[in-house]
C-alpha cells in the first residue's frame, strides 16, 4: 500500500508582495509630483528624497516580513503602504495650502506636518519590525490577558490626570511627555482587543449558555451579563471623562462584536444595541457636548458659520469634488478645520472625488477582508478571536470617522488609520498590521502531515536498519550459582 500524499502548501508569494508594494510607492510619488505641478507648475524639489525615503521604509518592512513571517498574507503590507503614502501626499498638499494662506496674511509660514508624519511612519515601521521579531508565536500573547487589561485601562485613565492630561478641541484624550503629545487610547485599543480575545476564549462556554428563549432569541443567564455591563460602564466613563464619543462607541461596539463572534449568540448583539441606545440617550440628556454633536448632525446648516461650520464645509467639499474631483492641488480643502486629522476624507473627496473616496474605502475593505479571512483560516481559537477583533476595530474606526464627515452619524474625534496626521495613531495601526501578519503567517504555514499507520509502516520499510546481537557475557561476569544444601 502506498503512503497517502499531502496537498502542497500555498506559495509564500513574497515576490507578489514586493511588486505591489513598489507599485504603491510609485503611486504615492506620482501623486506627490501632481500636487507640486498643480501648485507651482514644477516638480517639487524633495520628490526624489520623498520617494527614496518611503521606498526604503517599505522595503525594510517587506524584508522583515520575508524573514520573520514568510507565509503571511501578501496583500496586507501593500494595501497599508498605499494608504500611508496617500496620507502623506494629502497632508503635504494641506501644508502647501497653509503656507500660501500664511503668505497672504503676512504671517510666518508654519512648520509642515508632512515631514513629521514621515518620521512617525518610520517609527510605525519600527513598531512593525519589533512586533514581528519579538512575537514569533501569537498564541503566547494569551498568557498576558489580564496584564493587557490592566495596562489598557491605565492608559485610558492617564489623560484624566491633572498633570499629564491635555484637552485638545474639547476632548481630553492626550498626555504631554516632554515635547511630545501622545494619545494613549490608540495603544489601549490593541491591549483591550488582546484582553477581549483571551477572556472570551476562556469564558466562551459559560457565556454561550442560555437561560430562556424569548421571541426566537436564546437569552443569556443574568449572572453572565456582568462583562457586558462592565464594558458598557467603562465606555460611558470614557465618554464622561474624555468627552470623546468616538472612542466610547469604538470600545463598546468592539467588545459586543467579539462576544458575538465567540458565542454565536444573536442575543448578545441585541443586548449590546439596547445598552448602547440607552447609554446614548442618557448621555444626550446629561452632557451638553453630546447634545451639541447630535444637534449639528441633525441640522448643520442651522448655524453654518458657528457650530456647524466644520461639517458644512466638509459637505461643500464633497459636493465640489463631485464624481472625479477637482484634481490634486486644484481644490480648497484647507477651508475645512482640522482637515489633516479628523476631516482628511473631506480633502480626499474634494480633490479626488467620489472615485477617490470609493477607492480608499475599497482598500480599507480589502484589509478588513484579508483580516477576517485570516481569522477563518487560523487553527487556534485565540488567534481567530484576535484576528477578528483587529479587523473589526479597523472597520468600526473607518465607519465612525467616514460616517461623521459625511453626515451619516454624529461627528466623533476618531482618526482615519494611516491617512490622518497623528503619531500615536499611525504607530499603533502599524503594530496592529504586524499582529495580523503574524497570525496570517500561522494560518497559511503548511501543516506537518499526521503520522498514520501507513506512513509509519512505509518509513520503517524504507529505513536502513541493522540487527545487532549482544555478545555472550564471559563466565567471570556471570553471577555465582547458589548450591543447594
Amino acid at each position: 500500500m502506498t503512503a497517502p500524499t499531502v496537498a502542497p502548501a500555498a506559495p509564500p508569494r513574497r515576490g507578489t508582495e514586493l511588486l505591489l508594494t513598489t507599485f504603491a510607492v510609485l503611486i504615492a510619488v506620482l501623486a506627490y509630483t501632481a500636487v507640486g505641478l498643480a501648485i507651482d507648475g514644477r516638480v517639487p524639489s524633495g520628490t526624489l528624497g520623498y520617494g527614496l525615503g518611503l521606498g526604503a521604509l517599505f522595503l525594510l518592512a517587506h524584508l522583515v516580513v520575508r524573514y520573520a513571517a514568510p507565509y503571511a498574507d501578501p496583500l496586507l503590507l501593500p494595501s497599508v503602504a498605499l494608504l500611508n503614502g496617500l496620507g502623506l501626499v494629502i497632508i503635504r498638499r494641506l501644508d502647501f495650502a497653509a503656507a500660501e494662506r500664511a503668505a497672504q496674511l503676512g504671517r510666518a509660514v508654519p512648520a509642515g506636518e508632512a515631514p513629521r508624519q514621515l518620521v512617525w511612519t518610520a517609527v510605525g515601521i519600527a513598531a512593525l519590525v519589533a512586533v514581528l521579531l519579538l512575537v514569533r508565536d501569537h498564541t503566547r500573547l494569551q498568557r498576558y490577558t489580564y496584564t493587557a487589561a490592566v495596562t489598557g485601562l491605565v492608559l485610558l485613565l492617564l489623560p484624566a490626570l491633572p498633570v499629564l492630561g491635555r484637552t485638545i478641541n474639547g476632548a481630553r484624550l492626550w498626555i504631554r511627555v516632554g515635547p511630545f503629545t501622545l494619545q494613549p487610547s490608540e495603544v489601549a485599543k490593541l491591549l483591550l482587543i488582546l484582553f477581549f480575545a483571551g477572556y472570551l476564549v476562556a469564558k466562551r462556554d459559560v457565556l454561550s449558555l442560555a437561560s430562556r428563549r424569548v421571541l426566537g432569541l436564546d437569552l443569556p443567564r443574568a449572572r453572565d451579563l456582568g462583562p457586558v455591563l462592565l464594558a458598557w460602564a467603562a465606555s460611558l466613563a470614557v465618554l464622561v471623562r474624555g468627552r470623546d464619543l468616538g472612542s466610547s462607541l469604538l470600545f463598546f461596539a468592539l467588545f459586543v462584536v467579539m462576544l458575538y463572534v465567540a458565542t454565536e449568540r444573536t442575543s448578545w448583539l441585541v443586548i449590546g444595541v439596547g445598552l448602547f441606545l440607552g447609554g446614548a440617550w442618557v448621555a444626550y440628556q446629561l452632557f451638553s457636548h453630546v447634545q451639541r454633536r447630535v444637534d449639528i448632525w441633525l441640522d448643520p446648516f442651522e448655524d453654518p458659520d458657528g457650530a456647524g461650520f466644520q461639517l458644512v464645509q466638509s459637505l461643500f467639499g464633497f459636493g465640489t469634488g463631485g464624481l472625479t474631483g477637482t484634481g490634486l492641488g486644484e481644490g480648497r480643502p484647507s477651508t475645512v478645520p482640522f482637515a489633516s486629522t479628523d476631516f482628511i476624507m473631506a480633502a480626499i473627496g474634494e480633490e479626488l472625488g467620489l472615485v477617490g473616496v470609493m477607492a480608499v474605502l475599497l482598500v480599507f475593505g480589502l484589509i478588513v477582508e484579508r483580516g477576517l479571512r485570516t481569522a477563518l483560516a487560523v487553527r487556534d481559537s485565540f488567534g481567530k478571536l484576535l484576528a477578528a477583533g483587529l479587523s473589526f476595530s479597523l472597520a468600526l474606526q473607518v465607519f465612525v470617522i467616514v460616517g461623521g464627515v459625511t453626515g451619516l452619524i454624529p461627528l466623533t474625534g476618531v482618526t482615519l488609520p494611516w491617512l490622518s496626521y497623528g503619531g500615536s495613531s499611525i504607530v499603533a495601526n502599524w503594530a496592529l498590521i504586524a499582529l495580523l501578519l503574524r497570525i496570517s503567517d500561522a494560518a497559511r504555514r503548511p501543516v506537518a502531515a499526521p503520522v498514520t499507520p501507513e506512513l509509519a509502516r512505509a518509513a520503517l520499510q524504507s529505513a536502513q536498519t541493522q540487527v545487532v546481537r549482544r555478545p555472550p557475557r564471559p563466565p567471570s561476569d556471570l553471577p555465582a550459582q547458589r548450591e543447594d544444601p
